[in-house]
């Protein structure tokens, strides 16, 4: 199934389980979360996904609107659909992936390293230290190819810096990303979106591949 676009219906349906959250609910729209949600999400996985077919150890992920029932959350159903590319590891957020989201709010999209552990921070920071030039063309690049910059929570009271060009990341603790976020428009119920994920995305591959191998 080719990637088409999503549509208006889609949006309503978003909007639908925020503000109807129950079974009865999802039940009686479930044709529409299929239709108009989730097969196009995957579809569109698997578009953007042909980049990395070849990349050994990579995984893609489309994720589906049911909770995790062992989470005890009481609202049954989740108000977003993602898609996830990353290791095969078993727990995401202490890795690199490059995503993208739908939710009521439009679409998010681009690199994400939401929970490093410290011992990775700390090889990483071990690692730009010993070939700086490396990591800065990489970060370089992936700013200056996207228009935006990467950004991560800081910590309160990092480690000394031995190179006044890497003091920006000896700050970075967790959270570290870069996204493209955009409202919903008629840009978005198209293939063309497909497309232009998928390039956003291949320009955040070195910088994933970076930490991926920290």
């Amino acid at each position: 199934m080719a990637f088409e676009g999503y549509s208006p219906e889609t949006v309503d349906f978003l909007w639908g389980i925020r503000m109807n959250n129950n079974r009865e609910w999802f039940l009686s729209h479930k044709k529409d979360y299929v239709k108009y949600l989730y097969e196009p999400t995957k579809a569109l996985g698997a578009h953007i996904f042909q980049p990395f077919l070849d990349k050994e150890g990579t995984l893609l992920k489309v994720s589906r609107i049911y909770r995790d029932a062992r989470l005890h959350h009481p609202l049954p159903y989740k108000e977003s659909l993602w898609i996830c590319i990353r290791q095969d590891v078993e727990w995401w957020a202490e890795n690199p992936c490059l995503f993208f989201e739908i939710n009521p709010e439009g679409i998010d999209y681009g690199f994400l390293f939401w929970s490093p552990t410290p011992a990775r921070m700390k090889a990483f920071r071990h690692k730009i230290a010993e070939k700086p030039a490396e990591f800065l063309k990489i970060v370089t690049k992936a700013e200056k190819d996207t228009g935006m910059a990467v950004t991560a929570e800081e910590y309160k009271r990092p480690e000394a810096c031995p190179d006044e060009k890497l003091e920006r990341f000896y700050l970075w603790k967790k959270g570290i990303c870069l996204i493209r976020h955009e409202d919903f428009s008629p840009d978005t119920f198209g293939p063309e979106l497909g497309d232009r994920v998928r390039d956003f995305l291949e320009k955040l591959i070195p910088i994933y591949d970076y930490f991926t191998k920290v």
